[in-house]
């Protein structure tokens, strides 16, 4: 599948003059380890144009790509954008920077729970630019269901054997774990024997699952194809993207309950392309990432003063945006810290099991 640009009001003539009125004209090149939809052209293209950045873009599939990549050495990323549970044990493995905020000066205008998340706060500096947010909702084909399905166990009837697909990350331990009657809070917390009967019971369900998806893109050919009636979502740019295929999607919020995500930018330990990096940054913040993302993902962005005049009140009122009651009630995915390596070995031990 090829993912098509979607135009958007902001980023033409007007977004190049709005970054160049604050670019310093670093030059240099960018290289981005991130997901998909995260670098897209529209805002990409007028963000090199004013600054004299050149951007390229690695996508990554899980966020258990990150440290492995980085580690790896050779200087060859610059930002990367984990999701907020991952972001500790990059800190604390000296990975990435802590960021001089004197240099965005937009960050204060970034929803406060974001600005001050434990996973991007270490002995008090800043290490990451709150970029979108979210739940984990799932999606199912609406011509498929009869009845729309309000729980995952609806999902698991022998009339859906081989029409699920879940994401291939240790997340995925989480929806598992919350099958099981676990609340949203504990799924972070499990003990070696809960996270075996996870295990067991995400094996147990193999047979609905079809496949477990590693991109977006992935995913959307497994609809396109029908192979797959239902899955677990990072919201909604996988609905945008399964509409372009002529696909009518929904999300659902499961009884069982979901957890919620933040993704952040940080900045790579030792990047030779400082400057270009933090003008990166500041666009992120500003009207034309924001918007920019919006328009390409779909997802809730961070800066409400930068969406202003862009989200329509239909965005709005789906993202719950005006809600700062609802942002609180989300349960963030946090760090795993040392149990970070039994969930994805667990994981691991699901996807190999026959």
């Amino acid at each position: 599948m090829t993912k098509k640009n979607r135009p958007t009001k902001l980023l033409g003539l007007s977004a190049c003059l709005s970054i160049a009125a604050n670019a310093v004209y670093a030059e240099g090149t960018l290289n981005l380890l991130t997901w998909e939809g995260y670098a897209d052209p529209s805002f990409i293209e007028p963000f090199e144009a004013a600054t004299g950045c050149k951007v390229t873009a690695t996508f990554v599939g899980s966020n258990d790509d990150y440290a492995p990549k980085l580690l790896a050495g050779g200087g060859v990323y610059d930002l990367i954008t984990p999701t907020v549970d991952t972001t500790m044990p990059l800190i604390l493995n000296d990975l990435v920077e802590p960021l001089d905020l004197s240099r965005i000066p937009r960050f204060s205008e970034v929803f406060e729970i974001y600005q001050t998340n434990e996973g991007i706060i270490h002995e008090g500096e800043t290490y990451g630019v709150p970029w979108v947010w979210g739940a984990n909702p799932m999606m199912y084909v609406v011509d498929k269901f009869e009845t729309p399905p309000t729980t995952i166990a609806e999902l698991l009837t022998p009339e859906m054997e081989g029409r699920l697909s879940f994401w291939d990350d240790k997340t995925t331990v989480y929806l598992g774990a919350r099958l099981m009657g676990h609340r949203a809070e504990e799924v972070f917390d499990l003990t070696d024997e809960e996270l075996l009967e996870v295990r067991e019971k995400l094996i147990e369900i193999k047979p609905n699952v079809r496949k477990y998806w590693a991109s977006a893109g992935e995913l959307v050919n497994l609809y396109a194809s029908g192979e797959v009636w239902a899955s677990n979502t990072w919201g909604g740019y996988q609905i945008a993207l399964l509409a372009e295929e002529g696909i009518e999607a929904r999300e659902f919020i499961p009884e069982e309950g979901v957890d919620g995500w933040m993704d952040v930018w940080q900045i790579v330990k030792g990047t030779e392309n400082l400057d270009c990096a933090y003008e990166f940054l500041n666009m992120t913040l500003a009207e034309e990432g924001q918007c920019g993302q919006v328009a390409v993902n779909g997802y809730a962005p961070t800066n409400p003063v930068a969406v202003r005049e862009c989200l329509t009140e239909e965005q709005r009122v789906a993202m719950n945006f005006d809600s700062d009651e609802f942002r609180a009630s989300i349960v963030y995915q946090q760090n795993l810290g040392d149990r970070l390596r039994d969930y994805v070995n667990t994981w691991n031990a699901v996807k190999s099991a026959n």
